[in-house]
């Protein structure tokens, strides 16, 4: 099992350094990046039905409603990415997490995005908006940390406008 180990982490190590140059800490591999915990980016109209609920519990585990931090694709799909936050909506059979993307770019009016204000999810205490577009499955092997949970009344504006635009529940 050691030699396993050590041949994925040498893989990983290879893949990270094409696609990065600079110190060894950059060069560090963020969980949900690869492997059976990497986070995906979904087709949510695809994922068939999905319950969403307010359940936000301080326990080290995921919980819809909480700002969780993993490496989230980016936008091109290309293999590249970045850590960051997202908001957990739903809790999956398999056992993995639907989430929405999080940005602090000021995103007032647009249509695809979700205001839900400031919290300790970022450390400037910068209002952040949710990203409607961007559904992220996350295992929670994947996530670096629990951040904070949003506010019941910013939660329930973002699920009911998934509602509205997935027919989730």
């Amino acid at each position: 099992m050691g030699l396993l180990r050590d041949l994925a982490k040498a893989v990983s190590d290879v893949v990270a350094s094409g696609r990065r140059r600079g110190s060894r800490a950059e060069a560090e591999v963020s969980p949900g990046e690869f492997g059976p915990d990497a986070t995906v980016e979904v087709d949510p109209h695809r994922i068939g039905p999905v319950r969403m609920s307010y359940s936000p519990q301080t326990d080290g585990a995921p919980d819809p409603g909480e700002v969780v931090w993993t490496w989230v694709p980016f936008e091109e799909n290309d293999g590249r990415g970045k850590d960051r936050p997202v908001l957990v909506v739903a809790v999956e059979s398999a056992g993995t997490y639907l989430a929405v993307q999080l940005t602090s770019k000021d995103h007032d009016g647009e249509g695809d995005f979700v205001s839900i204000g400031a919290g300790g999810w970022d450390g400037e205490h910068r209002p952040s908006w949710v990203n409607l577009d961007r559904v992220i499955r996350v295992h929670e092997g994947g996530m670096r940390r629990e951040a904070a949970a949003v506010p019941r009344d910013p939660f329930e504006r973002v699920t009911g406008r998934l509602h509205q635009r997935y027919g989730w529940r």
